[in-house]
């Protein structure tokens, strides 16, 4: 299973807290992560193997839409800040849309993302 995780400036320690508070599901079921360019860097940094794409604002965000419409991302994890200006705003709404139309499970905060994880059956 590939799961992407993006994280907005001020999400990334969450995401990091997140990732390592559910350590044991996503080794335990070989979870493959994929990520935009500088969520990866913190990600690696806490120890968790994961595919960078570039930065979100230099189109990571766009690659990672494109993995969902090829069916390749299985579930998106995205940390956003709702309350600060994101200038590749547009490239945020496409990945949000493309999930709702190949209906990608989305989760936008921890306990969406929590519930998510501990929802999917890994056998």
């Amino acid at each position: 299973m590939l799961i992407a995780i993006i994280a907005h400036d001020g999400k990334k320690a969450e995401m990091v807290q997140f990732l390592n508070e559910n350590a044991d599901i996503l080794h335990k079921n070989e979870i493959e992560l994929v990520s935009t360019g500088t969520t990866g860097t913190k990600v690696e940094k806490a120890g968790f193997k994961v595919e960078k794409m570039l930065s979100g604002p230099l189109g990571g965000d766009a690659q990672i839409a494109s993995l969902v419409a090829s069916g390749k991302c299985h579930m998106v994890i995205f940390f956003r800040d709702p309350l600060e200006k994101h200038p590749h705003e547009p490239d945020i709404s496409m990945l949000m849309r493309l999930c709702d139309v190949h209906d990608v499970p989305l989760a936008t905060n921890p306990s969406s993302a929590s519930l998510l994880l501990k929802g999917v059956n890994f056998s």
